[in-house]
């Protein structure tokens, strides 16, 4: 292996990834495992995990698994993550991601609604990085990746609690990021544009519902505004993400990170 290539490799390290059944978690694990990680993957739907576990590329000497928890349960996450903690070894990489909250506007949206997406988002997510955090400072190395939205740089009309707990989960994760940079960890989110996934299918499908518009049309009026002119790909994503995962982002830590064919950039 090239110094080169060792800078990207994940040999062993184990990687946790939420959310890891379709769309960008998906891809993240692919990544993950390409790169020589032992992947753990975490995620509510049994069968869909196992159909991921049996894609993912294994190299001698890795072991991959599955978690199988909902994140709307931040207790059970917890316990199962520091259960798979105790089983398997440090998790030394966390993926960070699971579905955003239902569309709908912020001054129409029920208290209990904030609640739901706050538990889901902060709280799963902090109960995890505790878990974890322990055998990241005795590694001297961990990597903890939040996957939320362009929308903690400019609110998306008619996604108001996502715009909100988006940004309250950005800000936890700088806030770890000066905490936890002297033990070797980095702490980055993810701003995923229009990336084409079931979540962007769903949102593009309320856009039309509330328009009275095709889908084509709704897709067509977000590709107009992005330079790229395209949608983007979970690979994509994927890609950033093993970054930040590998050696090679050891001094990246506390950004927020824009994957989005410049869409916020010339709306800034």
């Amino acid at each position: 292996m090239s110094d080169h290539d060792a800078r990207f490799s994940l040999r062993g390290r184990r990687a946790l990834v939420g959310g890891a059944t379709q769309g960008i978690g998906r891809a993240c694990a692919m990544a993950f495992a390409g790169a020589g990680a032992s992947v753990v993957l975490l995620g509510r739907n049994g069968a869909g995990l196992q159909k991921v576990l049996a894609e993912l590329p294994t190299a001698s000497g890795v072991s991959h698994s599955t978690v199988e928890a909902d994140f709307a349960d931040w207790k059970r996450v917890q316990s199962a993550v520091a259960g798979e903690v105790e089983r398997g070894g440090p998790l030394h990489i966390v993926l960070h991601n699971t579905g955003g909250p239902p569309a709908g506007s912020a001054i129409e949206a029920a208290p209990e609604d904030f609640v739901r997406a706050f538990e889901m988002h902060l709280l799963t997510g902090q109960a995890i990085v505790q878990a974890c955090a322990p055998g990241m400072r005795a590694a001297n190395y961990g990597r903890i990746i939040n996957i939320t939205s362009t929308s903690v740089l400019t609110p998306i009309r008619g996604l108001g609690v996502s715009n909100t707990v988006r940004a309250a989960v950005a800000n936890w994760a700088k806030t770890l990021a000066g905490e936890l940079a002297p033990h070797g960890i980095t702490v980055n989110t993810i701003l995923p544009g229009s990336i084409q996934t079931s979540r962007l299918d769903a949102i593009f499908q309320g856009r039309a519902n509330r328009g009275g518009l095709t889908i084509d049309e709704v897709r067509t009026a977000a590709i107009a505004q992005i330079p790229a002119g395209r949608l983007g790909d979970p690979s994509e994503i994927a890609a950033a993400a093993l970054f930040l995962a590998s050696p090679a982002g050891s001094y990246v830590t506390g950004v927020n990170l824009a994957v989005d064919g410049g869409r916020t950039a010339v709306q800034s």
